[in-house]
C-alpha cells in the first residue's frame, strides 16, 4: 500500500512537471506568434498606408505591385523590422545572461556603462575623426563604437579575473565606468559643433534607420553562433542562480561559465550598440517579464528573453512611425518611455524584499 502511494505521488509529479513544461513551450509558441504579427506590421507601418495585403503581396512577389513598392518594402522597411527584431533579440538576450551571471536584477549592457563607453567611441569618430582602427571609411563611426564597447566588456571581464572580487564589485564597476564615459561624451559634446553636435546626439538617441541587410546579416550570424552556445549551458546557468557554492558542488565550473558569458554579452551588446546606437532597457524588462511567465529554468528563459526583447523593439518601432505621421521617432526614446516606470518598479520590489 505504501509502493503504491509512493508510485502514486511519483505519477503525480510527473504529470504536474509534464503540465509546467507545455505550459511554457506554448507560452514561447504564444510570443514567437506576437513577434510574427508584430514584424508584419512593422514592415506595413509608415508613410504611404499601404494596405497589410499589398504588403503581404510584394513579400510574396517582389514585382507584383510594381518597383516602387518593391524598392520600399524590400530595401528600406524590410531590414528595419528585421533589424528590430535581431537587436532586441540581441539585447534581451545579453541583459539575461548579464542578470544570470551577476545575480543583480538591474545588470544589463546600458546600466553598466556599456552603452555609455561606445556613444563615447562614437563621439570620438564624429568629432575629431579619431578611430582605433585605420582606413576604414565611412565605417569609423560604427567601428569606433563597437571597440569602445568591447574593451568595456573586457574591462568587466577581466574584473572578474582579480582574486576576491564579487559581483557586487563587477556591477559597482560598471556603474563606475557609466558614470565616467557620460562625463566624457559631456566634454566632447561641449567642444563640438553645431553639426557634429547633431550627429552625436542623434546617434544617442537610437534609431534604426541605418539598418541594412549587410549589418542585418552580420547580426544574425552573431546570433546563429551564440543562441546555441548559450543554450548548451543552460543547465548550469540554472545551476548558478542556485548561488556559487550549490553551483560548484554540482560540478559547475563558476567563473570559467562567467567568463564564457561575459564573451558571449560583450560581443552580442557591441554588435547591437553599434548598429542603432543607444537603446536602453530593452536588456531589463525582456528578462524580467520572461522570468515573470516561466521563471529561473535557463531552458526556457533565455530564449523568452531574446523573444521578448525581440518583441518589445520591434513593437516600439511600430510606435515610432505612428505617434506622427511622416515622422519617425528614434526608438531610444520610446523604449526610455516604457523603460523607466518598469526599471522604478524593479527598484522599489527589491527595496521592499531587502527591509
Amino acid at each position: 500500500m505504501r509502493q503504491l502511494s509512493y508510485k502514486d505521488e511519483t505519477l503525480n509529479t510527473s504529470a504536474q512537471y509534464q503540465q509546467r513544461t507545455l505550459k511554457k513551450i506554448r507560452l514561447i509558441g504564444i510570443i514567437m506568434a506576437l513577434l510574427f504579427i508584430s514584424v508584419l506590421f512593422d514592415i506595413s507601418t509608415g508613410p504611404g498606408n499601404f494596405p497589410l495585403s499589398t504588403v503581404l503581396d510584394v513579400l510574396w512577389d517582389k514585382a507584383s505591385h510594381g518597383i516602387i513598392l518593391e524598392v520600399i518594402i524590400w530595401d528600406h522597411r524590410m531590414p528595419v523590422a528585421l533589424t528590430a527584431l535581431i537587436v532586441g533579440a540581441m539585447l534581451g538576450m545579453a541583459g539575461a545572461l548579464m542578470q544570470t551571471i551577476l545575480n543583480n536584477p538591474l545588470a544589463e549592457p546600458f546600466t553598466l556603462g556599456i552603452s555609455s563607453a561606445a556613444s563615447f567611441g562614437a563621439a570620438l569618430a564624429i568629432v575629431f575623426g579619431v578611430g582605433l582602427t585605420p582606413n576604414i571609411g565611412s565605417l569609423l563611426v560604427t567601428v569606433n563604437a563597437f571597440i569602445f564597447a568591447l574593451c568595456t566588456c573586457g574591462a568587466l571581464l577581466a574584473m572578474t579575473r582579480v582574486k576576491g572580487v564579487g559581483t557586487q564589485t563587477i556591477v559597482l564597476f560598471g556603474i563606475a565606468i557609466f558614470f565616467a564615459f557620460n562625463a566624457m561624451l559631456a566634454m566632447m559634446e561641449y567642444s563640438a559643433s553645431e553639426t557634429q553636435l547633431q550627429r552625436i546626439i542623434f546617434w544617442m538617441l537610437g534609431s534604426l534607420g541605418r539598418a541594412s541587410w549587410q549589418q542585418l546579416g552580420m547580426g544574425s550570424l552573431m546570433m546563429l553562433i551564440i543562441l546555441p552556445f548559450c543554450m548548451s549551458r543552460t543547465w548550469r546557468l540554472t545551476a548558478l542562480r542556485l548561488g556559487d557554492e550549490s553551483a560548484m558542488s554540482m560540478g559547475v565550473d563558476v567563473k570559467r561559465l562567467r567568463i564564457e558569458m561575459l564573451i558571449c554579452i560583450s560581443l552580442l551588446a557591441a554588435t547591437s550598440v553599434a548598429f542603432v546606437g543607444i537603446i536602453g532597457f530593452v536588456g531589463l524588462v525582456g528578462p524580467h517579464i520572461a522570468r515573470m511567465l516561466v521563471g529561473e529554468d535557463q531552458r526556457y528563459f533565455l530564449p523568452l528573453s531574446a523573444m521578448l526583447g525581440a518583441t518589445m523593439l520591434s513593437l516600439t518601432s511600430i510606435v515610432s512611425k505612428s505617434i506622427t505621421p511622416g515622422i519617425i521617432y528614434p526608438v531610444g526614446i520610446i523604449t526610455a518611455l516604457i523603460g523607466v516606470p518598469i526599471f522604478l518598479i524593479i527598484i522599489m520590489r527589491h527595496s521592499k524584499e531587502r527591509f
